[in-house]
């Protein structure tokens, strides 16, 4: 009877014990769109300086610079954010899967991606440029590539896209990626190296390359960075309300002179939301 009695006992606690869990006891911590939970996850760049670049001290970069005053505005501290890498290819699932809040790392806004994710912004309009060497008087337009030695990178569609539309003569030299083509082009081996011109200047602000190199300013492309949430999620308002807020207080002009400034970056006005350039 005894035995009985405690055992019903443990089963009335065990009961309880699910009906607290049931009704919030779970603390795990996670981001919300109300904002002010226990932590926002975040993607970005690891690997891109000027934009998103993991270092010893932290994260650092204007795609970091935006995502942290996006997720203030939120309701989140710095310390309650969680960065998380954000490779080219892995950001619509990362989103479809729920692994981040959103996705500030160069995510340009395109009809094939708003299939899969939502976009908040555009926050930064860039171009397709060329980034050469500072003293070269020789690249004055897209033309005058050809017979140049261009550093193309593998996976990246830049270098042939001038060479098929723009100079078909360019010789393309194989690199694994850009940072490899810095070396090359300052000491000669390549001419010039092409990607977005906000990479090419975050590229070219680092330390030691500080004075070295320049951007063509040819505007090849209209590349719209927005930051991507989840289909169908209520973020997406929250954020564009946020990025209004950082251009009309000024933190916007901040963060593009603080990242790109010692590349003399010439860069757009900060994009209305909503204004995808074609």
């Amino acid at each position: 009877m005894k035995l009985r009695k405690v055992t019903a006992a443990s089963a009335t606690v065990l009961a309880l014990a699910l009906t607290a869990t049931a009704c919030g006891g779970d603390d795990k911590d996670s981001g919300s769109s109300d904002g002010g939970g226990k932590k926002i996850t975040i993607g970005i760049k690891f690997d891109q300086p000027g934009l998103g670049q993991k270092t010893p001290d932290g994260y650092e970069g204007f795609d970091v610079d935006v995502a942290t005053y996006v997720a203030k505005k939120l309701g989140y501290s710095e310390d309650q954010i969680e960065w998380k890498e954000s490779k080219s290819a892995d950001r619509e699932t990362m989103l479809q899967r729920g692994d981040v809040d959103f996705i500030a790392a160069t995510y340009s806004i395109t009809p094939e991606r708003q299939e899969k994710v939502d976009f908040a912004g555009p926050y930064l309009l860039a171009h397709q440029d060329v980034l050469i060497r500072a003293d070269d008087d020789k690249i004055k337009s897209p033309e005058d590539l050809n017979d140049a030695k261009l550093c193309s990178v593998t996976g990246s569609t830049s270098a042939q896209n001038v060479k098929e539309k723009l100079a078909p003569k360019a010789q393309l030299q194989p690199y694994p990626t850009y940072s490899a083509c810095l070396p090359g082009l300052q000491n000669g081996a390549i001419d010039a190296l092409t990607t977005d011109d906000s990479i090419l200047a975050g590229y070219a602000a680092q330390d030691q390359f500080k004075g070295k190199f320049k951007l063509g300013g040819f505007k090849l492309t209209n590349e719209n960075y927005g930051i991507g949430v989840k289909k169908g999620s209520d973020l997406k308002d929250k954020i564009n309300k946020a990025l209004e807020e950082m251009v009309a207080d000024k933190s916007w002009d901040k963060a593009v002179k603080d990242n790109f400034g010692p590349a003399n970056y010439k860069n757009e006005p900060a994009p209305k939301i909503g204004d995808v350039k074609s």
